[in-house]
């Protein structure tokens, strides 16, 4: 499965309506410098100690935010 990762900021930056919000985020544990993923499907994932945590997902057109938001490219 191809990931980009980047911080809770950015994250915030990329999310829609429809998506989780800041308050969401945070109930999760994502802060502006937590170290999130995003896999092709939209599953959002937080890295946590030992390990990762699918916390929501992206919906729609979210391709384009996650490439042009993070400046990375799926991998």
């Amino acid at each position: 499965m191809k990931f980009i990762e980047m911080t809770g900021g950015t994250l915030a930056e990329i999310i829609n309506d429809g998506e989780l919000h800041a308050g969401d985020l945070a109930a999760t544990g994502v802060g502006a410098d937590a170290i999130v993923r995003v896999n092709q499907h939209g599953d959002i994932e937080v890295r946590r100690p030992h390990g990762w945590d699918v916390v929501g997902g992206l919906i729609g057109e979210f391709h384009d935010r996650v490439r042009q938001h993070s400046g990375l490219d799926w991998a």
